[in-house]
């Protein structure tokens, strides 16, 4: 079942994770948060897929960046399970368009959230030095790595939802890129992957 990966969660964040989904669903009316096609299934494809982000880090955090943020996903859900597991570490949503930073500002007050969130480029973003970066549908594995690289600690995990073609995103980063890193099948599709990449430098 794919709800086995809240197994462990508390009641309360359950309903958070609950009225999440209920204020994209509200505020998807007047902005694109997401497409609406996707909306009757927010629990399973946005939600939950969310969620095997975050369980695919398997340790604390100081900081966590989510990169082109957009609806919250995966960060908003970040954040909740962060408070869940009492991790005491900084979620930082990076989003440039200022009506979605709104709703993102909406739903940190609703819910009580604790998060932070830069409207910018992360291109344009201070050095965050994050030890986890994160993004769901932003940009193909090669754009993501340029984009991550600046925000850099010294052992950072990059976490990136991908799709049926991560294998040849994979080969084409490999270019230009040094990474270890691990795929995990997606509980949400079997054609895709939760993508874990570690010392990630720049190949000569």
């Amino acid at each position: 079942m794919k709800d086995d990966i809240l197994i462990d969660v508390s009641r309360e964040t359950i309903v958070l994770l609950q009225r999440l989904g209920l204020l994209v669903e509200k505020w998807n009316k007047s902005i694109n948060l997401i497409s609406k096609k996707t909306v009757p299934e927010i629990w399973n494809r946005h939600i939950l897929d969310s969620a095997q982000i975050f369980y695919a880090n398997n340790k604390s955090f100081k900081k966590w960046l989510d990169i082109g943020s957009g609806a919250g996903f995966p960060g908003l859900v970040v954040a909740i399970l962060a408070q869940d597991k009492n991790i005491g570490g900084e979620t930082v949503l990076v989003e440039s368009d200022k009506r979605k930073c709104v709703f993102l500002s909406t739903v940190k007050r609703e819910l009580n959230l604790n998060f932070s969130i830069i409207n910018n480029r992360i291109e344009s973003c201070d050095r965050q030095q994050a030890d986890v970066i994160s993004a769901r549908a932003l940009a193909n594995l090669p754009s993501l790595l340029d984009l991550s690289f600046n925000h850099l600690s010294d052992k950072t995990t990059l976490i990136f939802s991908k799709g049926k073609s991560w294998k040849e995103e994979l080969v084409a980063a490999e270019k230009t890129w040094n990474f270890s890193w691990e795929a995990v099948t997606s509980i949400t599709d079997e054609k895709s992957v939760v993508l874990k990449i570690g010392e990630l430098s720049r190949a000569n």
